[in-house]
């Protein structure tokens, strides 16, 4: 253990569902937080009311301390009051500032969805999926001024299943960086543990998606379209359009046989779509208005569909 430090002080940073087990891991352990920040409660549903992010239930149900500031900058002196030995930072999404990440003598640790260098970035459950990765592993860091830049404590992989998505594989990944964060915060108080450089040759960068990215583009080969929708599950979401309504693909798998005379997007038997290269077997879909439905069952349904075309 560094010289006259137990971890007594700690701080939490995080928002989203990914950053719930790492919370509920700490509480598990002797790491409960003495502060949690969070982001504000924003518009939701169909109401817009206002919704607490689920961070914030977690420490509400467990009668921690919140704050949910606009900017780091404005909880600043609550926060250096507390003198914290260590910050945890899990999704947070604000960029944590040089003042907050320097005053932690045992610095400030993110749990990040990739094996760093790779996949640096917003996106990295997705682009794991997108590039047809085997594996997938989560990496525990010391945060550093740019972004998910720092040298890394410790890494852990799991195999990329062929049913997952990356909603299924986001959950497996916060539980895996649950664990691991607990085990290196455990070597970190005893000095066991030392975080190594990234090797910035081998970095590569997953961007913020976009809903314009679930829009299918029926002349890419079936085998990358089946990648997206994995990919792209639960958000941004795969669609398309048939008869001038909003089509979801919400599971797929690609096809080798060539219709070539067929043009791209017509819509076969077994709700296969002619593609770039291949057909895309649609496997449960959703249409507007509709709820979602495995592909015989939409087909009874709506049988017009065999001959149309996809746009």
């Amino acid at each position: 253990m560094l010289p006259g430090l137990s971890v007594t002080r700690l701080i939490f940073a995080g928002t989203p569902d990914f950053a719930v087990p790492s919370l509920q891991a700490l509480l598990d352990s002797s790491f409960a937080p003495q502060l949690v920040l969070t982001q504000p409660d924003r518009p939701a549903g169909r109401g817009q009311e206002p919704q607490p992010p689920p961070v914030k239930r977690l420490a509400a149900e467990h009668g921690l301390e919140i704050a949910q500031p606009e900017r780091l900058d404005d909880v600043r002196e609550r926060i250096e009051s507390i003198k914290p030995e260590v910050l945890v930072v899990v999704a947070y999404a604000h960029k944590i500032p040089y003042w907050l990440l320097t005053l932690p003598p045992l610095g400030s640790m993110n749990v990040h969805a990739s094996l760093l260098p790779r996949y640096r970035g917003a996106s990295p459950v997705a682009a794991a999926l997108l590039n047809g990765d085997a594996e997938a592993g989560v990496s525990i860091m010391r945060l550093a001024e740019g972004w998910d830049t720092g040298p890394v404590f410790r890494q852990r992989s799991i195999p990329i299943e062929p049913h997952d998505n990356a909603g299924t594989l986001t959950d497996k990944l916060a539980s895996l960086g649950a664990s691991l964060l607990v085990e290196v915060l455990q070597l970190r108080v005893r000095g066991m543990i030392t975080p190594v450089r990234q090797k910035e040759a081998l970095a590569t960068y997953a961007p913020r998606l976009t809903k314009e990215d679930g829009r299918i583009d029926w002349s890419k080969p079936a085998s990358r379209l089946a990648r997206e929708v994995r990919a792209y599950t639960p958000w941004p979401g795969s669609f398309t359009h048939w008869d001038g309504k909003l089509l979801k693909v919400l599971a797929a798998t690609a096809r080798e046989p060539s219709l070539e005379s067929r043009p791209i997007g017509s819509v076969v038997e077994g709700l296969e779509v002619v593609t770039g290269a291949g057909t895309l077997r649609l496997e449960q879909v959703q249409l507007e208005g509709r709820k979602p439905m495995a592909a015989a069952e939409f087909l009874r349904g709506q049988p017009a569909i065999v001959g149309a075309r996809l746009e």
